[in-house]
């Protein structure tokens, strides 16, 4: 009986405990609350929503304990100063194309997109599991930043014409919106580059302050206007098989932030980055067709332009390699990495492709 006594009430002591310890443990956790800088308008539900989708992972998966609250461009930060806020602790983390800052350095644009360079898939398959991550991860120590993948725009168009561009003569002079290192080649062809923030590209071609620009693809495009000022809408945006968003933490924040948060935000990131692409792959065809609607002429950059550009790109980033040991560091096995990547998206991607396309284009005809 004493032994029956003992182990029933061992069973309900034991039995408490165990119903007990979550309790303790939900209660030992931190209140963490942090600032997130965006470098994109709330009006792109899409790109300025992958850091939506962090804070609300973050605090669904703490039971609210881990705040992130997120700011659009310019709210508390200049859309292209996020990354000195981040380095100086003024906001804990921020969200951004970091090829923005290739004035910097143009090393940061290999976490974003590199002209003629990678894929949205081939541009996962590089950070997560071809070296990437680490790679760029080192690169930010010196701006006192832990980076995260959260976000790829998919392949991007190619931007908005008042007119129509048939030669690379017709580049020559011509003042152009583009983000990120796409700058570069450009300018050895005559355009004459414009960084501006996604919010002032529409009143910058109403003034006639640029000729041409480009954001994303049509859902965002759309959104934006641009159509009801220049009816050429060019592709491909060869500058941008895709697009990388990172969300950079400062990395004093980021060490002080408990495991499990960490572990947390870490996936909160990738979700962000998978959904993306996933909401424009989703959002865009639609976007497109009501664009074409609306008097937009849609037409593909010549064959004469795109192998001019890829020539000036190639000459570019060789040059820069031979000045910037940072840059060549990446640049070397990045440039391994596409070759590989081309060859095998050409045996299985490419080709499926193809063939679907074509299949389709002959179901529409009957």
């Amino acid at each position: 009986m004493e032994r029956r006594s003992f182990l029933k009430k061992a069973g309900v002591g034991l039995a408490a405990g165990a119903v007990a310890a979550p309790v303790i443990g939900q209660g030992t956790q931190p209140e963490v609350k942090w600032r997130l800088a965006s470098s994109f308008p709330k009006s792109l539900d899409t790109i300025f929503g992958g850091a939506d989708v962090i804070s609300k992972r973050c605090a669904a998966a703490t039971n609210g304990k881990f705040q992130i609250q997120v700011f659009a461009g310019g709210e508390i930060v200049p859309p292209f100063g996020v990354v000195d806020a981040v380095q100086n602790a003024t906001v804990e983390c921020a969200h951004t194309a970091p090829y923005y800052f290739f004035g910097k350095d143009p090393t940061f644009a290999f976490a974003a997109a590199i002209p003629f360079g990678l894929n949205t898939r081939q541009q996962n398959a590089w950070m997560y599991h071809g070296g990437g991550l680490a790679l760029m991860r080192e690169f930010y120590k010196d701006y006192n930043i832990i980076s995260f993948p959260a976000g790829n725009t998919g392949a991007q168009m190619g931007g908005w014409f008042r007119k129509e561009i048939k030669t690379v003569a017709d580049l020559k002079g011509l003042k152009f919106r583009i983000g990120g290192t796409g700058a570069l080649p450009l300018a050895k062809l005559g355009v004459v580059p414009q960084q501006i923030a996604g919010g002032d590209i529409y009143p910058a071609l109403e003034k006639g302050t640029i000729d041409a620009g480009e954001w994303v693809g049509p859902y965002d495009d759309e959104k934006l206007g641009f159509y009801k000022i220049a009816k050429n809408y060019y592709y491909p945006g060869w500058w941008e098989g895709s697009t990388g968003v990172d969300c950079y933490v400062n990395i004093k924040a980021w060490e002080a932030l408990p495991k499990d948060y960490q572990a947390i935000f870490e996936a909160a990131c990738y979700e962000a980055n998978m959904d993306m692409t996933a909401k424009y792959d989703s959002l865009n065809p639609a976007a497109l067709k009501r664009l074409i609607g609306n008097g937009v002429k849609l037409q593909p950059f010549s064959n004469e332009i795109l192998a001019a550009c890829y020539k000036a790109t190639t000459e570019t980033y060789d040059e820069i390699a031979t000045k910037n040991a940072k840059f060549k560091k990446i640049y070397e096995p990045w440039k391994a990495f596409r070759a590989e990547q081309v060859q095998w998206f050409a045996v299985t991607e490419h080709s499926f492709d193809i063939f679907m396309i074509a299949a389709e284009k002959m179901s529409g005809k009957k």
